[in-house]
């Protein structure tokens, strides 16, 4: 049984009685913050028929109308700030290279809070001030680096700002300074492992034992991949630019879902096409309320994550509820020949065969009516080197599985190690040529 360290017990594991009155405090607060403030969601809760003081139990939650990303756009870049611009502190924003960004501001209170999230979040993983903290996310605009590297400072341990990319260094810190937890993308983690290995590293010359990894969906035989490869525990994180960034929810090393940080959010799961509210257990879609934040408060943020809410009991003592992996969204699955398809399927379908890689690139097209998938699917040396019969086999084994679990076929092409292109950031595993 693991022991846990909690970083803040008065707040993570605060009687569902005690958090619920406090939750409707802070509702109703930013509600009449929201409403005197941003002219946009005024609007919307005057279409409603919905005043602040309409707001008096959290039940009532469910009468506010939703925002999501485009209103983001919509209203770039300052046009969703709920305070004056001289108390906005700092800028972050998505991580996309095209087109404007997604930006949120920050109060000086907002970035102390998210501080804050993110000290429970690396906390989750046993990190004391005595831990050394190397964070692999990327900094700059995107929330992932500042958010780690302020949790962890928070926590008062020592924080090795690398950001991504340069692997050979990444690794030299790791035995040089004796790094305790890496923060990072699951997939930037798995490169950082592979070449680990690669470079004949024994594991025995790191420090390393956790790893706090988001900003990608990545499925549990990712996590047992990493905690073979590194010989750590894999810890997943959720958070969105919107919210705060990196910190909504952590895992603790009971790893039974991800404790949302319920004193600064409220999680709800709707239902995507009703848009009603959902019960705990069923799956729905993510939407989030920020409850403390001042600078760019967000009211039942549609994230289009598709999720399950566990109410139950963890074995840590904290009382947070919390989600479980995301299964999917609701805007950007691929639709092929009427079938829903998510990448995160297949990822768990090739990451259970010998002889496969945690590589993979899914590119969709079009030929005349007809949607067809190819699956880019990277192989092992040692398999590189098996006869075509062997491939022929191993190609016709991953078709039937991804057959059997998504419920369509496709055309199954093994590519050679280290042929796909890695990531330091997100890992891009979709190419869409359909002109949809």
């Amino acid at each position: 049984m693991a022991t846990h360290r909690i970083w803040n017990p008065a707040a993570e594991c605060m009687p569902r009685e005690q958090l619920r009155a406090l939750q409707l405090e802070r509702l109703k607060d930013v509600v009449r913050r929201e409403y005197d403030n941003v002219p946009l969601y005024r609007r919307r809760m005057d279409e409603k028929g919905v005043k602040p003081e309409d707001i008096r139990s959290l039940d009532d939650l469910q009468y506010l109308p939703f925002m999501q990303k485009t209103d983001l756009r919509d209203e770039y870049p300052t046009g969703l700030f709920a305070v004056p611009r001289r108390e906005i502190v700092r800028l972050q924003g998505s991580s996309g290279t095209t087109g404007k960004p997604i930006l949120a501001g920050y109060t000086r209170n907002d970035l102390d809070n998210w501080s804050e999230m993110m000290a429970r979040t690396i906390g989750a993983a046993n990190a004391t001030a005595d831990d050394i903290v190397q964070v692999a996310y990327g900094y700059g605009l995107f929330t992932g680096g500042m958010g780690a590297h302020q949790g962890a400072t928070k926590l008062g341990a020592m924080v090795i700002p690398m950001s991504s990319g340069n692997t050979a260094k990444q690794i030299m810190m790791m035995q040089d300074v004796g790094t305790t937890i890496l923060s990072c993308t699951p997939s930037y983690a798995i490169h950082i492992a592979e070449t680990i290995h690669e470079m004949g590293i024994p594991l025995s010359s790191l420090k390393l034992r956790a790893g706090t990894f988001g900003a990608e969906p990545w499925t549990e035989a990712m996590r047992k991949r990493l905690e073979t490869l590194l010989n750590i525990d894999a810890l997943d994180i959720y958070g969105l630019t919107e919210i705060c960034g990196p910190g909504v929810a952590y895992e603790c090393l009971e790893k039974q879902g991800m404790h949302v940080n319920e004193d600064h959010v409220i999680v709800e799961i709707i239902d995507p096409v009703t848009e009603k509210p959902l019960p705990y257990g069923e799956k729905g879609e993510l939407v989030f309320t920020t409850i403390t934040k001042e600078g760019m408060p967000m009211l039942r943020f549609r994230t289009h994550d598709l999720c399950q809410l566990d109410a139950s009991p963890c074995a840590c003592g904290r009382t947070f509820v919390r989600m479980k992996r995301i299964m999917g969204r609701t805007d950007d699955m691929l639709i092929i020949r009427g079938v829903n398809v998510f990448p995160s399927q297949i990822e768990s379908v090739l990451v259970s065969i010998h002889g496969v890689a945690p590589h993979y690139m899914l590119v969709v097209d079009r030929q005349g009516a007809t949607d067809t998938l190819e699956i880019q699917v990277e192989i092992t040396e040692d398999v590189f080197a098996d006869t075509v019969g062997q491939l022929e086999t191993l190609e016709k084994q991953i078709n039937e599985r991804i057959k059997s679990v998504v419920g369509i076929s496709a055309n199954i092409k093994l590519v050679a190690p280290k042929s796909i292109p890695r990531s330091e950031g997100k890992a891009k595993r979709v190419i869409d040529k359909r002109k949809l």
